[in-house]
């Protein structure tokens, strides 16, 4: 079994590896924040479904990872509050 120094340990390694991934989801959004606005400025005054629903896609899409962000920043503080209670 392992040692409660050990566990605190692991957990840091953990969470850390998850900020980096809020990280990596946050620069996700920007890329995606940017392709909507790229999508918008040619595809403007357009009559075609096509255009309205990628750009309704690349907005869920985004909502999505805002989500899952909030359920990683969630993770994190739950497994924080773990190791600080042991």
């Amino acid at each position: 079994m392992a040692s409660v120094e050990q566990v605190r340990h692991g957990i840091s390694q953990a969470t850390e590896k998850a900020r980096e991934s809020v990280n990596a989801l946050q620069q996700a959004v920007t890329a995606l924040e940017e392709a909507q606005t790229a999508l918008h400025q040619v595809t403007q005054g357009s009559s075609q479904s096509d255009a309205e629903q990628a750009a309704n896609l690349l907005t869920q899409a985004v909502s999505s990872i805002g989500e899952t962000q909030s359920q990683v920043q969630s993770a994190i503080s739950t497994a924080e509050g773990y190791a600080n209670r042991l």
